[in-house]
């Protein structure tokens, strides 16, 4: 007799034989800091928002998402040849919407960077095209998601709150490397694990 399988073994299976990467640029302590007091006082206005946790924020460059584990080598061996001729410099300032201020599904912080930030993204991107993973059709804007609303909108207080801290300045970074990261989505938020640390550029 033959033994049956259920729908949830199977999706078990799936999920084993494959991890959700990305790869990002990761931000130090002292600016995490900063934003996670902020974080804190708009969650006391906004409390069920989903506001995302200080220590996950990280500036994307690419979302890999769902990976079949056989082609986790090949995915290092693209990233590990990604160079710049100098490291990025990151100046963390400001807060804005996602699509737009009325009805937000977004929440974002917005940084100022060096024109070879957006290099390194279209490099990484490339990179990871050429082992099949679709380039990009929105144009790289560098930012850190602080919180998504669902249903889209916001109440008038935490539009105001969001609008005194648009021009606060968060801190700086000198970055010259990067991180391919696993995310593991649990029902307390997601849990990421680097996978491969890059340097892309000396920081000397």
């Amino acid at each position: 007799m033959t033994a049956s399988r259920s729908p949830g073994a199977s999706i078990q299976a799936i999920k084993k034989a494959s991890v959700r990467l990305f790869i990002a640029i990761d931000i130090p302590q002292e600016i995490r800091t900063a934003y996670a007091l902020l974080i804190e006082e708009l969650r006391g206005i906004a409390p069920k928002a989903k506001w995302v946790r200080a220590e996950n924020l990280h500036v994307t460059l690419k979302f890999l998402g769902d990976t079949p584990r056989e082609k986790l080598a090949a995915v290092q061996g693209v990233l590990a040849a990604v160079r710049s001729p100098e490291p990025v410099q990151l100046e963390f300032r400001g807060l804005g919407f996602f699509p737009n201020e009325k009805r937000p599904r977004v929440v974002w912080a917005g940084m100022e960077a060096t024109p070879n930030l957006k290099t390194l993204a279209a490099d990484v991107d490339q990179a990871a095209h050429r082992l099949g993973f679709p380039l990009e059709d929105r144009p790289f804007t560098p930012h850190l998601t602080l919180a998504r609303f669902a249903p889209p909108g916001i109440s008038p207080r935490l539009r105001e709150a969001i609008r005194a801290s648009s021009e606060q300045a968060f801190g700086s970074v000198t970055a010259g490397e990067f991180h391919l990261i696993e995310s593991t989505l649990k029902r307390t938020g997601a849990e990421y694990t680097t996978v491969q640390t890059v340097r892309f550029a000396s920081e000397d």
